[in-house]
């Protein structure tokens, strides 16, 4: 599949914007950000273009804000343009020069976004007014990703840092995520794109660019993939911080979002087999997706159960789980804070109970096996001799 067709799926598959939305690109000139625009431009978005002149190289910054005005001139975008005093800004704030750029960058975008209603009677504006979202395209890429996530480890962020790079953060979108800078470069030459490359990024004077330039191609000589395998790493966590749901000591799935999630037997195995579950439960868990209310997997230690919209790991310890499984044999369950009884009566010898904490049911209408858990918003039950439900 053609790096255009990959970009358009993934938008749609992750939902980061629509086609009738406005688009802001933030351009800097360089290959990534170039291929970004070819690609919003073949795929038929509405966009025009942002570039920051941070005025750090000289001539050469002037070089890429003219190669961007070319760019999109050629392609009859409108092209916003602003020049900062980048050095005296991080020195003012105390800032580095990395951190002081992207504090710029952003708020100019934002009051760029702010402003469009405004100039939104003209040109490609006129989709925007009053239908669509407006969003901010960056062009990080999969290798970026890489960097970010091995950067925050060596500086012990923890579990957030291992994340990465998200994909959707307010306004703000990177639809190249996941792409590989290899496909970026190839993408670029089959579509011959002029691009400037900043020479500042083969110094290895900044953190980021000593982990790509020495310490990634060191790791690769070693272990080739590496790349590709932290990437899985990090895109199973993503998966998990969307879909798990902690509730005391179960873990609620809604069963929506787990289908649509691709690959789904990978994204199931991933999750289940901390609890002790093995691969070759992974299909019964598929099956328990589209089955009924009631039915369950179980571990050493853990029992996954069907309730309604939701999957549920619980422990089978009863007293411990807040959602208990009840099998028609049984008669006596217990539960944090108390005990349930369950016994059959005849109706020649059954006696109405006037006690609150018992209840008469019809045993032919029971269907096994029962569900105990806490009253939730939405619950109601009829009362015997009564039409309306009661909460």
């Amino acid at each position: 599949m053609s790096l255009l067709s990959r970009f358009i799926d993934h938008i749609q598959n992750e939902n980061l914007f629509q086609k009738k939305d406005y688009l802001l690109l933030a351009l800097s000139g360089g290959v990534d950000s170039i291929v970004l625009c070819e690609l919003c431009h073949q795929a038929g978005f509405n966009f025009d273009i942002a570039h920051c002149n941070f005025q750090l190289r000289g001539e050469d910054s002037d070089l890429d804000e003219s190669l961007v005005k070319y760019l999109g001139e050629k392609d009859n975008r409108q092209i916003f343009v602003k020049k900062f005093e980048t050095e005296k800004y991080a020195a003012e704030k105390k800032l580095s020069i990395q951190v002081a750029a992207r504090e710029l960058r952003y708020e100019w975008f934002y009051e760029l976004l702010a402003d469009l209603p405004i100039a939104g009677n003209q040109g490609s504006h006129e989709s925007f007014i009053g239908e669509a979202n407006s969003f901010i395209l960056t062009a990080h890429h999969a290798n970026d990703n890489v960097e970010t996530l091995l950067n925050n480890f060596f500086k012990g962020t923890g579990i957030k840092g291992l994340i990465g790079i998200p994909q959707k953060q307010g306004r703000i979108v990177r639809p190249l995520l996941f792409a590989m800078k290899e496909e970026i470069i190839a993408f670029a030459a089959e579509n011959k794109l002029a691009f400037r490359e900043d020479a500042s990024n083969a110094s290895d004077k900044y953190t980021r660019n000593y982990i790509r330039n020495k310490l990634i191609p060191a790791v690769k000589e070693a272990f080739p993939n590496v790349d590709t395998h932290i990437l899985f790493r990090q895109a199973i966590l993503s998966h998990k911080k969307r879909l798990i749901e902690k509730n005391g000591n179960e873990i609620h799935i809604p069963v929506l979002k787990l289908l649509k999630s691709d690959p789904l037997k990978t994204i199931i195995y991933e999750i289940i087999h901390e609890y002790g579950f093995t691969p070759h439960q992974v299909d019964e868990v598929v099956h328990l997706l589209q089955s009924e209310t009631g039915k369950l997997i179980m571990s050493p230690a853990y029992k996954i159960i069907k309730n309604r919209k939701w999957i549920i790991i619980s422990p089978i310890n009863t007293i411990e789980a807040s959602t208990i499984l009840i099998e028609e044999i049984e008669r006596e369950i217990e539960f944090e804070g108390g005990k349930f009884l369950l016994s059959k009566s005849s109706l020649q010898k059954y006696k109405q109970s006037s006690d609150y904490f018992t209840a008469t049911f019809d045993a032919g209408r029971l269907e096994f096996p029962l569900l105990l858990r806490k009253w939730k918003q939405g619950d109601y039950f009829y009362p015997l001799g009564m039409k309306k439900p009661s909460g």
